[in-house]
């Protein structure tokens, strides 16, 4: 998210980033799939994980976003009750 792999690069193997960060392997593997269901990596069988495009946090915000704007109507807030609930969550 913060742009310093590049989209395509390979992350290293479940075992070897246990082992350097000193882990369980199921526990790097579980936040790889993290990943995965976020849209960051994609999990290439025979290939590991790989760095997908640099906009899956943005368009996982933007569904969030959706969401939020649907629940606000839903509970009868107008544009202007939305605007002045972000100032306030902003503070």
């Amino acid at each position: 998210m913060r742009g310093e792999l590049e989209v395509g690069e390979r992350l290293p193997a479940a075992r070897e980033l246990a082992s350097a960060l000193g882990v369980n392997m199921h526990t790097v593997l579980r936040a790889y799939a993290v990943l995965r269901d976020e849209g960051v990596i994609e999990l290439r069988r025979g290939r590991g994980a790989v760095v997908r495009s640099g906009d899956a946090a943005r368009l996982r915000l933007e569904d969030q976003a959706r969401t939020f704007l649907r629940d606000a109507r839903r509970f009868g807030l107008d544009d202007a009750d939305i605007a002045a609930l972000l100032r306030r969550a902003q503070s």
